[in-house]
């Protein structure tokens, strides 16, 4: 990669003016202040309060290299190397999904459930860890595992398991909850892969970005969801629950696979945007 000029850059003479430099280079002032902020390791703020502070050169290349990667469409999330959810920061990279507001709504149900306060919780397909550590920092009680079949993936969440403190957790390598041996859960909780393969979805956006992986199952989206849901019919303890996210559309069968596994108390929640986002189920 060719190094870039101060001439090539055009150099602006303030950081106030480099905001205003790279807003037009994106059309977009908020990323541009996250990625000048996270080239001068401050955060937007300090943008603000030294907007008339000269901008050192290589710092502007850095901010720079941060702006063309970002009009090539690599996701704001990963050039900053994380994203909040649900108040925390957590890390993310190119092995894991991006955490978003709507999988927010799993935690919310999760939390409202009458469960045991040493409840046994299993995150399936944990990523970066963002649904168990919310969950074990939000509820000490609670005895939390995670899986995940990505090896990159763990790294990340055990990274990220350091940083909040949330030693407890523990991190599982495996497909689904394979890895758990004797262990019967009370609350069985994923946002799995649910994307059909060929949707023009996968061609758009920061999605383009992470990992396949993490994001398809199956000509109709719905490979993994259905293995979760037998896996989860023998594993779950007596009344324990299974909580998944999934697409827009396939609440509907998503009811369907739990009630043909013999779950009962079955629901679907809205997340807010009106859409059923979320489903619950209940062992017998």
């Amino acid at each position: 990669m060719q190094s870039t000029t101060s001439a090539e850059c055009g150099m602006p003479a303030t950081i106030g003016r480099a905001v205003t430099n790279a807003a037009a280079r994106l059309g977009e002032r908020l990323e541009a202040e996250l990625l000048l902020a996270h080239a001068l390791e401050r955060d937007r703020a300090w943008l603000y309060a030294h907007a008339g502070d000269p901008i050192e050169a290589e710092r502007w290349r850095a901010c720079l290299e941060l702006v063309r990667q970002r009009q090539c469409g690599r996701p704001v999330a990963y050039l900053l190397g994380q994203r909040e959810f649900y108040g925390r920061e957590f890390e993310v990279g190119d092995g894991v999904l991006i955490p978003r507001p709507e999988t927010e709504l799993l935690i919310d149900i999760a939390l409202q459930l009458p469960l045991p306060e040493q409840a046994r919780v299993v995150d399936v397909g944990t990523g970066s860890g963002c649904i168990a550590l919310t969950l074990a920092l939000e509820r000490p009680g609670w005895q939390v595992m995670a899986t995940d079949i990505s090896a990159e993936a763990l790294a990340i969440a055990h990274r990220n398991r350091k940083w909040l403190g949330a030693d407890a957790v523990e991190l599982l390598r495996g497909n689904l909850l394979e890895p758990l041996v004797n262990i019967h859960p009370d609350l069985v909780i994923s946002n799995p892969p649910y994307v059909a393969e060929g949707d023009p979805h996968l061609a758009r956006g920061d999605v383009r970005f992470e990992p396949q992986t993490a994001l398809v199952a199956g000509s109709d989206g719905l490979d993994v969801i259905r293995e979760l849901v037998q896996q989860s019919a023998r594993a779950l303890a007596a009344g324990g629950c299974l909580l998944i996210e999934h697409g827009h559309d396939q609440a509907g069968e998503v009811r369907h696979l739990l009630q043909a596994a013999d779950f009962h108390a079955i629901a679907s929640h809205r997340d807010l945007a009106g859409i059923e986002r979320v489903t619950l189920g209940r062992r017998t």
